[in-house]
């Protein structure tokens, strides 16, 4: 039977990246970067790849990276979630690392191990495991095209592109023109990336490059989505322990117990399923089915969660300056990013032969 329990190493894991994140990424900061016009904090993002390695964890230890697996990558993206940190770790660590992976491009994978080059992979975020995949006209070596919704773009050093050959290309960022899109979620910005006559490298396939990173990113994007959760429930619980109304907690009125402790069980049941995911990506043991479970049931659950606390926290909970708002919207903007809970319901539906009448 598999063991979803968290080890000794991921534990202390765990709290070294929470200790940083208590440290260094306080939510004023971060809402305030959010209304910056440079919300990425690479000052972060450098104590978490460079100083802990955290950016080389799912790359072999004999490209340079720590030759770890997704349950550690898991752990931290919890983390991260719960702070609703505003680094491209998601993007450049799980994602263009595993479509690198899947091309066996050991040159730029030594480089993302470092963590002194981002990485992102040129599809839209809203893009998941199976969907076509828009791309872009190579010509004697250069691109041309355009292409939207691409997540952390802003503060890529390398972009991987999908090309109408069938090839991954690695373009360097400074050889593309990248337009800031309007994005619920500030913590995560999107930006269009348009390409003309963009040298680039060819790297592999596209196709299976770009269908295990999304999948792998789907896996683990329930883990952040569980951070996010299980902040917005532990902070809503310490709220209404402290706030009074009729001379007693706020937290002892029977309907709110009744809603906390049916938010608890969606919790526990999402730890579960982002754990299994997360396992069954290191494994390799039936990875798209428990991907799909994960996706189908995070989001909603992520998303209500932080609704909740939203409405529990009352006339403070709709403040700039309480950082509930920033859990909704990364809530929100991730039930939206690599499938909908909708399209990983369907695609589970084909997985296991069980479609509707």
């Amino acid at each position: 039977m598999t063991d979803l329990l968290y080890s000794e190493e991921e534990e202390a894991l765990r709290a070294a990246v929470r200790d940083l994140l208590t440290d260094h990424c306080a939510a004023a900061d971060v809402a305030a970067r959010a209304e910056s016009a440079a919300p990425h904090d690479l000052g972060l993002w450098k104590s978490l790849a460079q100083s802990m390695g955290l950016a080389g964890l799912l790359i072999p230890e004999s490209l340079g990276g720590q030759g770890a697996g997704h349950r550690e990558a898991a752990v931290v993206l919890e983390e991260l979630g719960r702070a609703v940190a505003p680094v491209p770790y998601l993007t450049s660590a799980v994602v263009a690392t595993e479509a690198l992976l899947g091309c066996g491009d050991e040159e730029l994978l030594g480089s993302l191990a470092t963590g002194r080059t981002i990485g992102v992979l040129a599809v839209g975020l809203h893009l998941g495991p199976g969907a076509a995949v828009p791309v872009v006209r190579v010509e004697d070596g250069t691109l041309y095209g355009e292409l939207t919704g691409i997540a952390d773009a802003a503060v890529a050093d390398v972009l991987l592109v999908p090309a109408d050959d069938g090839g991954l290309y690695a373009v360097a960022a400074d050889a593309v023109t990248r337009t800031p899109q309007v994005s619920l979620d500030l913590t995560r910005p999107l930006a269009t990336v348009t390409l003309d006559g963009a040298p680039g490298r060819r790297l592999g396939d596209a196709e299976p490059a770009v269908r295990r990173a999304l999948r792998a990113a789907a896996g683990l994007l329930a883990s952040e989505q569980l951070g996010l959760a299980d902040w917005a429930l532990t902070e809503t619980v310490r709220y209404l322990k402290e706030r009074k109304q009729f001379n007693r907690p706020v937290g002892g009125f029977q309907a709110l117990k009744h809603r906390l402790a049916q938010l608890w069980l969606e919790v526990v049941n999402l730890r579960a399923a982002a754990r299994a995911a997360a396992d069954a990506l290191a494994t390799g043991t039936d990875t798209d089915i428990t991907v799909a479970v994960a996706q189908a049931y995070a989001a909603p659950v992520a998303v209500r969660a932080a609704e909740e606390a939203l409405q529990l926290h009352g006339g403070i909970g709709m403040t700039w300056e309480h950082p509930v708002h920033l859990c909704l919207k990364r809530a929100k903007a991730d039930s939206l990013a690599h499938g909908t809970a909708g399209t990983h319901r369907e695609a589970l539906a084909e997985l296991v032969d069980l479609r509707a009448p």
